[in-house]
């Protein structure tokens, strides 16, 4: 569980990142849920867009991949949603 100060520290550094996947029409599947897990992996944070034609809303699916990942859900802004997990094998970011 991440603290108020890491929190707004990770929103700091995910300020500047453009979103790696969208979530459209078909929801978070398991495909999905796989590739992000993979793409956290290697970069511990990362956004994601939730599209207009999304039958869930942003929450659900905020929800949907942090559990189905093991990830933090950082931050939900408007469509966009921030995940951070740890990575195993090439660690980068350093957490106050």
């Amino acid at each position: 569980m991440l603290t108020g100060k890491q929190k707004r520290f990770l929103r700091a550094k995910a300020h500047h990142l453009n979103p790696i996947f969208q979530v459209g029409k078909g929801g978070v599947n398991d495909n999905m849920v796989k590739q992000v897990n993979d793409a956290l992996e290697a970069r511990e944070l990362m956004k994601i867009s939730v599209l207009q034609n999304c039958e869930d809303d942003h929450e659900t699916v905020a929800k949907e991949l942090a559990s189905g990942t093991n990830a933090e859900l950082v931050q939900i802004i408007g469509h966009t949603i921030v995940l951070y997990k740890e990575s195993k094998n090439n660690k980068e970011i350093v957490l106050p």
